[in-house]
């Protein structure tokens, strides 16, 4: 497989996904955002489903590598909570990935072809994990207080964080999910 062909296939259906969802896109914006052929992605991707599963599978990889370097310049579980905010309230407000594609995938669950599905589930089972990891070292650590399990204020969270999101982008207003995470990051610091 031509890695730069598929590549540009697949950063074009995922920022496709983003504006409009699974059953928004088809082959035909692909090609044209691309600039080649149905038949070129068919090569690459045969079905609609495998080429979302994909994009869903690579949005993971390049998650949990980010994680690890996060983990690796940001020691501080504090820290790592706000860098992850951070880099959603850039995406959100320069407009370069307005929306996390596994959210937006979720909010079609009852649609999604099963392999699709499958792999946003394993998505927010990952973001909830690592989540709850950094929570429960925080906790430890004293930098962050809360009164549920470190499990439940993961979920907790994540669903702020993509609640705010969808608010932002529901507004048009950047400055709501910024509005909104700060208030969730502040709350961590101080719950008992």
């Amino acid at each position: 497989m031509n890695a730069t062909t598929a590549d540009r296939i697949l950063d074009a259906a995922q920022a496709i996904m983003i504006e409009r969802g699974y059953s928004g896109f088809s082959y035909a914006d692909i090609a044209e955002v691309v600039k080649i052929s149905k038949p070129t992605i068919h090569h690459h991707f045969p079905s609609k489903a495998m080429l979302a599963r994909d994009v869903v599978v690579r949005y993971r990889e390049n998650i949990r590598l980010s994680f690890t370097h996060l983990g690796q310049m940001v020691p501080d579980p504090l820290g790592q909570l706000k860098a992850y905010v951070s880099y959603w309230e850039t995406c959100i407000r320069e407009k370069t990935t307005p929306f996390c594609v596994c959210a937006l995938l979720a909010a079609e669950m009852p649609t999604l072809p099963e392999e699709v599905g499958a792999e946003v589930r394993d998505h927010f089972r990952e973001l909830a994990g690592w989540l709850a990891k950094t929570l429960e070292e925080g906790r430890r650590r004293g930098s962050l207080a809360f009164g549920r399990t470190a499990a439940l204020e993961a979920e907790l969270f994540m669903a702020t964080v993509h609640g705010a999101m969808l608010a932002a982008r529901a507004s048009g207003e950047w400055t709501v999910f910024s509005s909104v995470t700060t208030e969730a990051l502040r709350l961590l610091q101080t719950r008992t």
